[in-house]
């Protein structure tokens, strides 16, 4: 009895092992009864002689093909006579029946089973020279819709995504705020990006680039960290270096990463990026407008690569070469980046120019003579720095790094004003540490949306004025409201005051950008579609990472907006080469104007801004016209 259990035991475990086995083991079983019947009924009908009414007995072969016919095909019966016949014809028939209900049954659960499988978004993907976006945030939609931009020239572009998140709710959300994805194609899947099995689903060993996305939720930098580390470290990668750039919140963080990526990761410090450009802006008005320009893949971008043509030539030659483009930097053998080096620098073969440009198609030496107005260039004029009162508006987490860096560029002298009302802000303002005595800081504790505070403030006085989001304490939209609330009382303010007051605003959300613009705030700096410009360029050139570190940085060369009257002589026309070799006089390189022009078309809304003109024509400016240059001080 115990053998018997244990025989019997151990063939339902093995029915059971195999039943598991899915469909297939499924398909498998009724294929086997299937055949069991078969046989058996072609071996009945030849052993009994069994024959329809009027016929000659059957064979085995012949009575196994009768049988497959009825177990088929239940109509074949039909025309059967005899009873006998028709008794074996019937359980064959009826076996058919259950075996191929059963069989419909198993492929339509299959068939379900594989569908939500594949919705599940957990199928590998077996693209080649496609982008990878690991994570999601808010900023992925516009990352999107710039290498849709950058796309365009390759054939058959994929981006594939990953994240935990359900595949077609990713893929529903994609659809409904990216406008139009051109020859672009998305590939979603759902998995944990630091997981090495999830991460091999995307195919990191073909791609081209790989952005990682700081996620939403709590310590979004380690989940970077750690799925940095599962790309790099994967024993399975491929032997050729990834490109990869990845978003980081807290620059703290930032040396970790460096270690865990090496030569490999382009780090994109978010609350940085977003800081420096806030505080460029609130001193130079339009600024912003000129940092959409380079960053974004719709007009000029920035461009590293060799050009033959400049080996033996000085940097301040090489920058008279171009009508086309703007010259503003070099990269040298060892991947070092100088942007506006010394004018007598000297491209080496090897050495790679930095190079602002529509295309990289567009990119060549000018080869005519130059045509410059030597009579109309200005000899270089020294302004000295005033003291700044700065009033800061709002608090957030980028509110200290604002606070420092804008100590490092204001005169000796300057006072900072914070106004706010978080929890947190009194104490963190206490803890405050500058790195230069150049600014004292005194804060308030207001009510921002309140016109009541507000006039408490005495806005009017003040040389600049900054608005930050309540971004760490309300969500994207909330946030943008108190800002745009904030604003509308300035406007107010400043009607009131009967003169202009210099307003630069942080905003979330770029959608709420042009409700913004009844505010008549001077700039509006929008945090996270810097942020998916930033690792959208940084996925395409391996060096703008560097590139906008040394921009952003105090120490190098930086951007300024500056009279052109500082330049050239305004009362006739001049072309762009004029102004770009009077720059060169400065030490500085220019790369554009800014011209408020009512007749001047604007369509990509940057204020009169225009980055990379044509150096050619000769243009007429007028006093309050500025030249953006780039300069060390």
């Amino acid at each position: 009895m115990k053998a018997e259990a244990g025989w019997r035991a151990r063939a339902r475990y093995a029915f059971d092992k195999s039943m598991a086995g899915g469909a297939v083991a499924l398909i498998g079983w009724l294929g086997l009864i299937s055949l069991i019947v078969i046989i058996l009924a072609g071996l009945f009908l030849s052993l009994t002689g069994i024959a329809p009414e009027g016929g000659e007995p059957v064979g085995f072969i012949e009575g196994a093909w009768e049988s497959l016919m009825r177990t088929m095909d239940a109509g074949t019966m039909g025309g059967d006579m005899g009873w006998s016949f028709r008794m074996v014809s019937l359980f064959v028939t009826i076996s058919g029946i259950f075996v191929f209900s059963a069989l419909i049954g198993v492929l339509s659960s299959g068939l379900e089973n594989k569908l939500d499988e594949l919705r599940k978004g957990r199928s590998r993907v077996l693209e080649q020279d496609h982008t990878i976006i690991l994570n999601w945030s808010p900023s992925i939609f516009d990352i999107i819709s710039e290498l849709v931009i950058a796309n365009q020239s390759r054939r058959n572009p994929r981006i594939v995504i990953m994240a935990n998140r359900d595949k077609v709710e990713m893929e529903e959300e994609i659809a409904a705020k990216v406008d139009n994805l051109k020859n672009t194609r998305i590939i979603c899947r759902s998995g944990d990006p630091t997981d090495l099995y999830d991460l091999s689903i995307v195919n990191p060993q073909t791609s081209r680039s790989i952005i990682v996305l700081a996620p939403e939720g709590d310590d979004p930098d380690s989940q970077v960290i750690k799925t940095v580390l599962a790309l790099v470290h994967d024993p399975k990668r491929r032997q050729q270096r990834y490109m990869i750039a990845a978003e980081i919140r807290d620059a703290e963080n930032a040396e970790v990463a460096g270690i865990v990526g090496g030569g490999e990761l382009q780090l994109v410090l978010a609350d940085d990026l977003i800081s420096r450009i806030v505080v460029h802006t609130s001193r130079q008005s339009g600024l912003s407008a000129v940092y959409s320009e380079l960053l974004d893949f719709d007009g000029c971008e920035i461009y590293t690569l060799e050009v033959p043509a400049l080996t033996g030539k000085s940097f301040a030659a090489s920058v008279m070469a171009f009508e086309n483009c703007a010259l503003i930097g070099v990269c040298d053998r060892n991947d070092a980046v100088h942007l506006n080096p010394l004018p007598n620098r000297v491209f080496e073969a090897g050495d790679k120019a930095i190079i602002i440009a529509e295309d990289d198609a567009s990119i060549g030496t000018w080869g005519e003579d130059i045509k410059l107005d030597r009579e109309a260039v200005i000899a270089p004029v020294k302004h000295p720095n005033q003291p700044e009162h700065t009033l800061m508006l709002g608090w957030n987490r980028r509110g200290p790094i604002i606070t420092r860096e804008l100590s490092r560029y204001v005169a000796k002298g300057s006072h900072l004003t914070i106004a706010a009302s978080t929890p947190e802000f009194e104490s963190e303002i206490d803890a405050l540490a500058l790195p230069v005595d150049n600014m004292t800081v005194t804060h308030r504790v207001v009510d921002t949306s309140s016109r009541s505070a507000l006039d408490t403030l005495d806005i009017d006085s003040y040389d600049h004025v900054l608005v930050l989001g309540y971004s760490d304490h309300m969500n994207a939209q909330s946030a943008d409201t108190r800002t745009l609330i904030t604003l509308l009382h300035l406007r107010k303010i400043a009607e009131r005051a009967g003169h202009h007051i210099n307003v630069v605003s942080e905003m979330t959300d770029v959608r709420n950008r042009e409700l913004a613009e009844v505010t008549r705030a001077d700039d509006f700096v929008v945090s996270n579609k810097l942020v998916s410009l930033m690792l959208a360029q940084a996925s395409e050139n391996p060096y703008m990472s560097a590139i906008f570190a040394e921009l952003l940085n105090e120490e190098g060369s930086e951007l300024y907006m500056r009279p052109v009257t500082d330049y050239v002589s305004i009362d006739r026309p001049v072309n762009f080469f004029t102004i770009a070799y009077s720059a060169l006089r400065r030490g500085e390189v220019a790369i554009g104007y800014r011209r408020l022009r009512d007749n001047d078309p604007d369509e990509r809304n940057l204020g009169g801004v225009v980055v990379n003109p044509h150096r050619a024509p000769a243009m007429t400016y007028q006093p309050e016209d500025m030249i953006i240059v780039l300069a060390r001080d």
